[in-house]
């Protein structure tokens, strides 16, 4: 449950909450907002039968939450949430960019897909040193030297980094390099993982797993959240469905449905969402266009000899083009392409 402080109350009624629930071995999270302060109450609330918490001083209402998500829910913080990396801020007016290769390959293809990407507006170079692969013979990475070439791609483009940590062993060895840890598809209900990146200081990127509900979705932010870290960003990649012509089904609908559900921003990637280039663009604006907060999407040098993902990769070219598109999209929709 969470429980509605009045905007006015005082650090003394708010702490006399505070201790009933620790009393009762109940944990808590407060949130601030403009409006009002919400005292979100972790645990079983049979153990608050008797307590009559509406009559207490201060308490403007108890609201029941019956979903599994409480952290990751809008009654729970009805602002939406900012994560900020650095100067750049995600789910605010501004829509962000990410962009760069499937897979870091080499040092070469790496600082030139960076240049690319920086030079038609892109805020953030995205690119596995880790690979998790269908196939063990795939190409896996190139591990900490790939990590190592995303550094020196940073110095050179300012470009924020963007990468995929895909166990608990290599979280601190990501964390050192990247300023945003991804959660891939296939790890989402890695609960060791989630737990692990919920005690780094650096912000999420928690994609949705190939068939997973967005309850599901919802519930693996919130073993990041309850774990203390609040930085989490949604991104919908697409569901395995019955057709065959697309990678994936992109469910566009996720975006204002998340929206209506939890304060989380959410980014959208169209490229892993399809599997096919020609399609990233109309799905890119349809993103836009539904609310998303960002775009995740792949930009190669030479898509036609990449090691991992090559046909749904956009060239430099075809990227710079739908960028100048997208933020004709974007102001058409009250927000704005930095």
């Amino acid at each position: 449950m969470v429980i509605v402080m009045n905007i006015d109350a005082s650090e003394k009624q708010i702490s006399e909450i505070t201790n009933l629930l620790t009393s009762l071995g109940l944990g808590y999270h407060i949130s601030r907002g403009e409006e009002k302060i919400v005292i979100g109450v972790i645990g079983d609330k049979r153990k608050l039968d008797g307590k009559a918490i509406e009559m207490m001083e201060g308490v403007e209402k108890v609201i029941p939450i019956v979903d599994p998500y409480k952290l990751a829910s809008r009654i729970f913080k009805p602002e939406p949430t900012i994560v900020k990396v650095g100067d750049i801020e995600i789910g605010g007016k501004n829509i962000v960019i990410m962009a760069g290769p499937c897979a870091v390959e080499s040092r070469e293809q790496l600082l030139e897909s960076a240049v690319a990407v920086k030079r038609a507006g892109a805020h953030f170079l995205r690119g596995g040193a880790y690979k998790p692969r269908t196939s063990p013979y795939s190409f896996q990475g190139l591990e900490e030297e790939g990590l190592k070439m995303l550094s020196e791609a940073r110095e050179l483009t300012g470009l924020k980094i963007v990468t995929e940590v895909m166990d608990v062993h290599s979280v601190e060895k990501v964390a050192e390099y990247a300023d945003v840890l991804q959660i891939g598809a296939r790890n989402m209900q890695n609960f060791s993982l989630l737990k692990a990146v919920g005690r780094m200081n650096k912000p999420v990127l928690l994609k949705r797993g190939l068939a997973a509900t967005l309850e599901e979705w919802l519930s693996a932010a919130e073993y990041i959240l309850n774990e203390g870290n609040k930085d989490v960003i949604l991104c919908e990649r697409g569901i395995r469905t019955f057709e065959t012509y697309t990678r994936n089904t992109l469910d566009l609908s996720a975006v204002p449905s998340i929206k209506k559900l939890s304060h989380l921003p959410i980014i959208v990637d169209p490229s892993h969402g399809t599997g096919r280039w020609h399609l990233v663009p109309s799905m890119a604006k349809a993103a836009v266009a539904a609310g998303a907060d960002g775009l995740i999407i792949e930009v190669h040098p030479d898509p036609k000899n990449a090691l991992s993902d090559g046909p749904q990769s956009l060239t430099p070219d075809n990227f710079e083009s739908l960028v100048k598109e997208l933020k004709i999209i974007a102001e058409a929709v009250g927000r704005e392409l930095a």
